[in-house]
């Protein structure tokens, strides 16, 4: 298949461009699953009827959680602009833009990790329990060895936010495909630069999508 001269000019571009988008993403699904995966953790334990329930720390951690994400995610990318100045030491650029992007994650995450951990059985935690499992032990070796089905295609939904959030982070100096859309294709009027870019991001989104679910379904199968 031949590509159009035009997207054969910015090659090189488009490769810069893809390669920032993994960075972004990349960083941001790694402060999912180390900071968010925990977070949602408490969140499940601190509800009422939980092991730990404790209504202050839930509401706490939960309004913090539902404020992050109620934030219009342009908006939060600006509101953050200090705070991401005050981690990195700048504002503008692919590494600054990992930071609102892995906030949203960190926060998207752990709602959907809650939720997974809600609908493992009572009979489950139960059990645990009457075997004296500490909660380290009824974390690791029973909620999310029964909710690890749950928990990837979680995160591969949440992938797919982060994909789509990378898209605006040109704001910042961020880069990523995106940008490079909107710098190349749309301000300069190259229409088949526009096409291009977004078959890229339709394919990458399926791949996502099609190693998560295929990983789930493995998963699911050796419970």
């Amino acid at each position: 298949m031949m590509l159009p001269e035009s997207v054969l000019k910015y090659q090189h571009e488009i490769w810069q461009a893809i390669g920032e988008t993994f960075v972004m993403v990349g960083i941001s699904i790694a402060a999912a699953v180390l900071v968010g995966l925990p977070l949602g953790t408490l969140l499940y334990l601190f509800r009422k009827g939980q092991r730990y329930q404790n209504r202050a720390l839930f509401t706490v951690l939960g309004s913090l959680v539902n404020i992050i994400r109620s934030f219009p995610f342009l908006l939060l990318v600006v509101f953050m602009i200090p705070f991401t100045r005050l981690v990195v030491g700048t504002s503008i650029g692919t590494l600054a833009a990992t930071v609102p992007l892995s906030v949203i994650a960190i926060a998207y995450y752990a709602r959907l990790v809650e939720q997974a951990l809600l609908d493992v059985p009572k009979g489950v935690i139960e059990a645990a329990s009457s075997m004296g499992a500490s909660t380290a032990q009824l974390v690791l070796k029973f909620l999310y060895v029964e909710a690890r089905s749950g928990l990837v295609l979680g995160l591969t939904t949440a992938t797919i936010s982060f994909v789509s959030y990378s898209t605006v982070m040109g704001i910042v100096g961020g880069g990523g495909v995106g940008d490079f859309a909107i710098r190349y294709g749309y301000q300069r009027f190259e229409t088949e630069i526009m096409i291009f870019t977004i078959v890229i991001m339709i394919v990458l989104v399926q791949m996502i999508q099609f190693t998560g679910s295929r990983l789930s379904r493995w998963l699911d199968r050796r419970s």
